[in-house]
Parts: C-alpha cells; sequence; structure tokens
C-alpha cells in the first residue's frame, strides 16, 4: 500500500550522495548570493523579491539538474529574456492585470516552445514585469536589460565556474558530455539484455541527480534494443529518391539519399548514386552496389521539422 501511495504521489528516492547535495546547495547559494545584490541595486525594497524569486527557481535547475535539457543556456538565457519581453508588452498593452498576468505566462509559454528555450522560471519572469508594481513599470524595457539580463549572465557565469571545478556536473551539459567522450576508453563489443537490477546499479553510479526515472530508462531501452536489432534493408527494398539512416550514433551517424540508380538485377549489384544529407561527410555524394548501400542502411528515414524520425512500416 505504502509503494503504490509513493508510487502514486510520483516520489522518486535520489540516489545522489550527500556531497552531490551539499554541492548542489552550495551553487545555488553562491549564485542567488550575486544575484541578490545585483537586483537590489537596480529595484529597491521588496519588489527586488519578485526579481530574485524567479532566479531562485533557475538556481534549482542549475544546480541541483545541471545537465537536464531544461538547465542548459539556450532555455535559460532565452527563456527568462523572451518572457521578460513578453511580460512588459504584456503590461503596457493590457490594462486590466487580470488579464496581462496570465496572458503574459501563457504567451511566453507559447513562444519558449517555438523557440526550444523552454525554461519553467521564465513563466515567474514573465509575470513578475506584469505584477512588479510601479517600479518595475516605470522601468518599461528597461527592465529586460537591468535586472533580468545581468541575473542571468551572473546565474550562467556562476553554474559554469562553480560546477566546473567538479568533474561529473561540468555545465553545461556539452562539457559534460565532450569530458565523457575523451574519458571513455573504445568499447566495439555488442549490448545484451539489461536487467532491472543492472540499471538500478547504473544509476547509483552517477554522482548527480538525473531528471528521469528508471521505469523510463527502460522503456528507452526496450525501444532503442527493438529498432537497433532489426535487420536492415534489402537491396530490393531500396526506393530511388528516398533517404536512408545507417543507425549509428556520434559523428558516425548519417544520412544518405538515393539520387540515381540502375535497373536491378537478381544480385543486386547494379551501382546507385547517393548524396549525403546529414552527418559526417555532409554533402558529399559517392556511388556503390545496391547491396553494399543496403548493408549500409540500417532504415529508411523522413525529415520531421528539425530531426529525423525512422519510417514505421506499418503506418
Amino acid at each position: 500500500m505504502k509503494e503504490t501511495i509513493l508510487q502514486f504521489l510520483g516520489v522518486e528516492r535520489y540516489r545522489a550522495g550527500h556531497t552531490e547535495k551539499l554541492v548542489s546547495a552550495l551553487g545555488a547559494f553562491f549564485s542567488i548570493y550575486l544575484i541578490f545584490y545585483s537586483s537590489t541595486y537596480f529595484l529597491q525594497d521588496t519588489l527586488s523579491y519578485l526579481i530574485v524569486a524567479s532566479m531562485g527557481a533557475s538556481a534549482v535547475l542549475l544546480f541541483a539538474v545541471p545537465h537536464g535539457p531544461l538547465s542548459q543556456p539556450w532555455p535559460l538565457i532565452g527563456g527568462h529574456l523572451v518572457s521578460a519581453v513578453i511580460g512588459v508588452s504584456c503590461a503596457k498593452v493590457i490594462p486590466d492585470i487580470f488579464i496581462a498576468a496570465p496572458l503574459a505566462v501563457g504567451i511566453a509559454v507559447g513562444t519558449m516552445y517555438y523557440l526550444h528555450c523552454i525554461h519553467p522560471p521564465g513563466g515567474a519572469t514573465a509575470l513578475s514585469a506584469v505584477v512588479g508594481g510601479n517600479t518595475v513599470h516605470e522601468l518599461g524595457y528597461q527592465f529586460i536589460l537591468t535586472p533580468v539580463l545581468i541575473n542571468v549572465v551572473t546565474i550562467v557565469s556562476v553554474a559554469i565556474v562553480f560546477n566546473y571545478f567538479f568533474k561529473w556536473r561540468r555545465y553545461p551539459a556539452y562539457l559534460a558530455q565532450k569530458y565523457a567522450t575523451a574519458s571513455k576508453t573504445q568499447n566495439n563489443s555488442t549490448y545484451g539484455a539489461i536487467s532491472h537490477e543492472d540499471f538500478v546499479y547504473a544509476l547509483s553510479e552517477f554522482e548527480s541527480f538525473i531528471d528521469i526515472s528508471e521505469n523510463d530508462l527502460l522503456k528507452i531501452y526496450d525501444l532503442v534494443t527493438q529498432r537497433h536489432q532489426s535487420e536492415n534493408i534489402q537491396y530490393h527494398e531500396l526506393k530511388h529518391g528516398h533517404y536512408y539512416s545507417n543507425g549509428e550514433y556520434g559523428k558516425l551517424w548519417s544520412v544518405r539519399q538515393i539520387v540515381d540508380w540502375a535497373t536491378t538485377n537478381d544480385e543486386g549489384e547494379e551501382k546507385l548514386i547517393y548524396k549525403v544529407i546529414a552527418g559526417t561527410n555532409r554533402r558529399n555524394s559517392g556511388v556503390m552496389t545496391k547491396n553494399a548501400f543496403s548493408r549500409w542502411a540500417k532504415h529508411e528515414v523522413i525529415r520531421d521539422e528539425d530531426n529525423w524520425r525512422r519510417v514505421d512500416k506499418t503506418e
């Protein structure tokens, strides 16, 4: 019964060690310490706390979940600045605060989606621009620069410098990934089945908090292995003008389009011409037999907005 209630409430048992928790707390302390004084320099009295409130939420993301997608520099910078612009604009155009406040937050959320900079504390920044009172309203669009931009630059700088001293949590995530890649030895072995216990052990080895549950990780692994273990495309299944991926990872990944070919015989030895559309050697062209191309191609893909998606043959 107890476990059912905990699962229903979404209670996660954080495996981060005491050191990680202390580091997160200290990082948040230093960032807000500096932000507090930069805010009070430009806004007086209790109005400054409205600004610090949204940055306090950002501090939780940057120092408790430094590698999370919502914590990265662009979501942080874009989320706060875009939301500040929207908040100030709503405050100026709409006199009724009961309309301006929710509209500012709603527009900010939608805009952050389209600009790929979703950062939850940005909603608080948009709200602060509307309900911040006369002092904030008198600042107008200067509010975006002072104090929002200054606060954003401050917290990003603290996050980069502070987290750099801890190799397992360097910020932004790009630096952590780069460090992990440089430290990892080459391993060409294939992966076997992974059990629930394997995931529990792997999660316990991470020093920092991971914003994903064990069940989600198991589901992701199951989907990845099912797709990765599927058979390669046969030469007679290739289609002129279509796109294909080799299904590799990192720098080895690429997408090729078949731009010309000869008539297929029973052996599939005719050559085809392809163009590299994405990944390594992008914009280059090449020639190979259909059999060789089918051995290279893991699956057919299509363009889905900014990403490449595998073609589902059941659709």
